[in-house]
């Protein structure tokens, strides 16, 4: 079973980058002294249909059934630095900017191929932006280790496109949706088995 940390610290590899917000989404702790970014009822319709794009429905229900856009917006508002508030938000505003430019219309107004194709262009754009970041941070990054204050280090906001997918993996994964009806669940606590049986194509468990 996977627990919350080891989930952050999968989709940290998934997406090339550590998931921003992370340690105070495990705390529950909140982020404090700074205004609250706005989210209206298109811009959580808006994040609601980026991440059904990145985990759709099949024969079990996608990000949307397990309100994505709304966890977004607490984890962005709870979570987030105010820099990553700022690079998130801004995100929203460049990805409809993009959406426009590649096809001429709106994402919501994109099918679902269409949907599809912008984000795979995305995310090799926010993989090279990534790496530029990493690269420039990476000297800094050595020397707060060197002085033994690691945990001073304040990394730059990585792509925005990054941080969604993020999201969307982790509000996903942490839903009563995702692992009820997408992971195998056990509500209450069996016995230990150290060795259970596995068919190729069985879910995975949930915590």
């Amino acid at each position: 079973m996977m627990d919350r940390r080891e989930l952050l610290r999968y989709i940290a590899v998934l997406t090339g980058a550590a998931v921003a917000g992370g340690e105070l989404f495990l705390t529950g702790c909140k982020t404090t002294d700074k205004s609250a970014p706005v989210f209206d009822e298109k811009t959580i319709a808006l994040l609601d249909e980026v991440a059904e794009t990145i985990i759709p429905a099949t024969n079990t229900p996608g990000a949307k059934a397990a309100r994505v856009g709304e966890f977004m917006k607490v984890m962005v508002t709870d979570c987030y630095t105010q820099k990553e508030q700022d690079a998130f938000m801004k995100g929203i505003k460049a990805l409809e900017e993009a959406c426009r430019k590649m096809y001429g219309k709106s994402f919501m107004d994109c099918t679902p191929q269409q949907r599809h194709d912008f984000l795979v262009s995305l995310e090799k754009e926010a993989k090279a932006f990534n790496e530029k970041v990493d690269e420039k941070e990476k000297p800094l990054r050595e020397e707060y280790k060197k002085k033994g204050k690691w945990y001073e280090f304040e990394a730059e906001p990585r792509h925005y496109y990054t941080m969604m997918k993020q999201l969307t993996l982790l509000g996903f994964f942490t839903s009563k949706t995702g692992m009820t009806e997408t992971l195998r669940h056990v509500p209450v606590p069996g016995k230990y088995d150290g060795c259970t049986p596995y068919s190729p194509g069985e879910k995975a468990w949930a915590e």
